[in-house]
């Protein structure tokens, strides 16, 4: 499904990880169903992160984009931001997603930006536009994470 990009990630935030032994590219992978699903994540900060997604083979039967790729892709995105929000000792956990489909996609690549509404302590919320490759815009979402304390790293 195409190739493996990196995320870019501000060095302020590798080191922030990599101090506490955490592979960030490995981490912001979009996980087992986002990779299934070919999601790439090209950029990641607390105030934007993008990713792109093919098309083809994540289509319904009458082959547009399905809705669900589509909220794959937003929800990977603005949990990205909020992990990144929340920094190394706290979790993303969705607690609200909503899509609004505008159009129908056949083939190509979709790109989804996320951008924060609101970053608090506890909870954080990003919007997500999701554009085909004329810079279409195919789907707007908003997602709203909660913060949780990462669970503690047990000592030997």
């Amino acid at each position: 499904m195409g190739e493996h990009t990196a995320p870019k990630f501000p060095q302020e935030i590798i080191d922030e990880y990599a101090a506490l032994g955490v592979d960030l590219p490995a981490l912001f992978s979009a996980g087992h169903l986002g990779e299934r699903m070919g999601v790439r994540i090209t950029e990641a900060s607390a105030d934007r992160v993008v990713g792109t997604m093919p098309v083809e083979g994540n289509t319904q039967p009458y082959g547009l984009l399905h809705g669900g790729a589509s909220a794959v892709l937003a929800e990977t995105l603005g949990s990205v931001g909020t992990m990144l929000h929340g920094g190394a000792t706290k979790l993303a956990v969705g607690v609200d997603l909503n899509c609004t489909h505008h159009r129908g996609v056949r083939s190509g690549l979709v790109t989804g930006v996320a951008t924060p509404v609101h970053r608090g302590r506890t909870t954080a919320t990003y919007e997500i536009v999701i554009t085909d490759e004329s810079d279409k815009r195919v789907c707007t979402a908003r997602l709203t994470c909660l913060l949780r304390d990462a669970p503690k790293a047990e000592s030997s």
